[in-house]
């Protein structure tokens, strides 16, 4: 017996029409959830272009006396070049402003930004780059502090100021870390150029060793949660008093990895940049 065709009656001809909707819906569900879903990275983004952040103040702008800022070097060009040893397309964005203090970092009102602060153009740039930025830097601390070594009250100066820092900086680390979360933060620690007193005022000299501290100590703290904290102090052998020549090491090391002994600027010369540089490179992975 021969089978007869179907015919498309009514019934047919509404199980198609489901059919059609079903197939319907479930594509605008897969367009919905592909749509929903965060960015992810393109194929390969790790051996692409990546970016190096720089942020803080006059060290992380490179300046030096009689020069100015030298934002492509200072000790941030040494770290690219570090970086750029590990993966060779980084490239660098350098956002930090001479005399720069933790709360101008957040809030604005010491350099120009189209944004309105430092904070805001690197979280706008970490953003847009969120998933090939490797590293970002941060120097950030020494003028909140310094200010109080003419202060009337030095320790009650001293402790508003480290309390002020450690907020600031916690809100600066943690921005940093919620728009760019796959990359290396590094902060760095300070020298202290204030060891050149020992020649005019030894007692000075030691009372700045003591801000040196709790301020290192204070940026190791904020940082502990969000990245390192590269060690410039032991670089510049803050700590070590053994005379050389009559004149303690740590004295001496400042004479001649800074500017404060010849022209009574407190900033690094080519030497302590690029041992700085060297230091932040050694806490790279």
């Amino acid at each position: 017996m021969l089978s007869r065709p179907l015919r498309k009656g009514p019934c047919m001809r509404k199980l198609a029409v489901i059919a059609v909707a079903v197939i319907s819906t479930l594509g605008l569900l897969s367009s919905s959830a592909q749509a929903a879903r965060p960015d992810t990275p393109p194929p390969g983004a790790a051996k692409a272009m990546g970016w190096y952040v720089a942020l803080g103040d006059s060290l992380a702008a490179g300046y030096q006396p009689g020069a100015g800022d030298d934002k492509d070097g200072g000790y941030v060009g040494k770290v690219l070049t570090a970086e750029q040893a590990i993966a060779p397309k980084t490239k660098l964005v350098n956002l930090a402003c001479s005399g720069e203090t933790s709360s101008t970092l957040v809030n604005g009102g010491r350099c120009e930004y189209e944004l309105g602060s430092q904070l805001a153009e690197a979280v706008d740039f970490l953003s847009a780059h969120k998933f090939t930025t490797r590293l970002v830097t941060v120097t950030i601390g020494a003028n909140d502090v310094t200010p109080c070594l003419s202060a009337p009250d030095r320790n009650a100066c001293v402790a508003q100021r480290l309390q002020a820092l450690a907020g600031n900086l916690q809100q600066t680390l943690a921005k940093v870390h919620a728009a760019a979360p796959d990359a290396k933060i590094v902060v760095t620690n300070y020298y202290n150029p204030y060891l050149a007193l020992w020649f005019s005022d030894p007692t000075l000299a030691a009372i700045t060793t003591q801000l040196q501290v709790a301020l290192n100590n204070t940026i190791a703290a904020v940082t502990a949660p969000y990245g390192t904290t590269a060690d410039v102090a032991t670089a510049f052998q803050s700590f070590t008093t053994t005379p050389v020549n009559g004149v303690p090491t740590n004295v001496g090391v400042i004479c001649s990895l800074t500017w404060m002994c010849a022209r009574s600027d407190i900033h690094a010369n080519d030497a302590g940049y690029a041992l700085i540089g060297q230091t932040v490179a050694g806490v790279l992975d």
